[in-house]
């Protein structure tokens, strides 16, 4: 009998508590999302099987000694992991369709709208201004970016804010149709488009010199993510680094986005978790990405007042900068009432925008709250 009870002790059995069920729950949702139905599941497994680990009875979260600690600590807290992945979505993006259309830059701009009104939003309940400036973050839909800003505003909501912006990210596909819905009508959604003109080698090569060197001197604190995204694109679009370019695109993008993951869902132990404050930061980050949509489709339908070539309004809400999610939905819904109606090129531009908004915006925080 001692040694049954010795050994009985010695398992975690004891340590469990009805909130790990439900963290558990929550993961086996994500990972059925993530295979069975493929909500972004780069993101949402890692996510997912981090939320698990963190929820057995273990050190692996241990200050100082945990495996995914370590990971977090100097990928995230440290603000390394953020700038490495700009660099690999520089180096996987076109920016062909928003130098051919360079009204898109406006829809990406406005989309950012929902961070600004989720901002004044966090405030309003309570949260302090470094804190609201993290959560309204999450309405660009920029996982990254988010953790950037935390770093160096509000560690405390790192986890908590990161956890929000990736899943709100793998969410897209079930977020925005409803609202696109509402604020087209059918005859909007069928609204076709010229096709883009053809864009120069030589234009994508200065457009990324010319963005950085614009947008850090006009906000200084976008310069570490900004930078890296426009170096990715650089190396991309030159032809002449294909080695490098691959590299970021492919095995780099892939190890860091393992870490990423995994090290974001574990900072969302049950204590921490299931708490009103956290469920407070996802109703704010549901609200932030449902009003950046709207902002987007707003914009759309006010340029459309005065354009005589009209663009399809469910491009603006391509202007969130989860990409290419945002543009493949756009995409979806515009093909859904006309089969023939092509705008996934033409979403790319928003889309595209809205990476640098959502940078802009949080160099914007930093530069006022540092």
């Amino acid at each position: 009998m001692e040694l049954l009870q010795g050994m009985w002790t010695s398992m975690a059995f004891d340590n469990l508590y009805w909130g790990n069920f439900v963290m558990w729950v929550i993961a086996l949702t994500f990972v059925y999302l993530a295979i069975n139905k493929g909500f972004e599941p780069l993101l949402l497994l890692p996510i997912a099987f981090g939320i698990l680990l963190v929820n057995l009875p273990s050190e692996i979260m241990t200050p100082g000694e945990g495996l995914l600690w370590r990971f977090y600590h100097y990928g995230e807290e440290w603000a390394i992991i953020p700038p490495l992945i700009f660099l690999g979505i520089g180096a996987m993006t076109d920016f062909g369709p928003v130098i051919a259309n360079p009204k898109t830059l406006l829809l990406g701009a406005g989309a950012q709208g929902g961070v600004y009104v989720t901002f004044f939003g966090a405030l309003a309940l309570g949260f302090n201004i470094d804190q609201a400036a993290v959560i309204g973050i999450i309405g660009g839909a920029d996982g990254p970016t988010t953790i950037f800003l935390a770093s160096k505003l509000a560690p405390e909501m790192m986890g908590i804010c990161a956890v929000a912006a990736y899943s709100y990210m793998a969410l897209v596909p079930v977020i925005q149709p409803p609202v696109m819905k509402l604020l087209t009508t059918e005859a909007q959604r069928k609204i076709r488009m010229k096709s883009l003109r053809k864009v120069s080698k030589l234009e994508k090569i200065f457009f990324p010199i010319i963005t950085v060197i614009v947008i850090t001197l006009v906000v200084p604190d976008a310069a570490a993510l900004m930078g890296m995204f426009c170096f990715g694109n650089l190396m991309r679009e030159s032809g002449v680094v294909d080695r490098l370019s691959l590299t970021a695109q492919n095995e780099l993008m892939n190890i860091v986005t393992i870490f990423l993951g995994i090290s974001v869902g574990a900072t969302m132990p049950a204590e921490v978790f299931l708490t009103t404050k956290v469920i407070g930061v996802f109703i704010l980050g549901s609200v932030a990405f449902c009003c950046a949509t709207a902002c987007g489709i707003g914009l759309a339908h006010l340029m459309n007042l005065f354009l005589k070539e009209k663009i399809n309004p469910l491009i603006g809400a391509a202007g969130v900068s989860a990409v290419p999610m945002a543009a493949r939905v756009a995409h979806k819904m515009g093909s859904e009432a006309d089969k023939k109606n092509y705008l996934l090129m033409h979403a790319m531009g928003p889309n595209v925008a809205g990476v640098i908004g959502t940078a802009v915006a949080a160099g914007m925080f930093l530069s006022v709250l540092k």
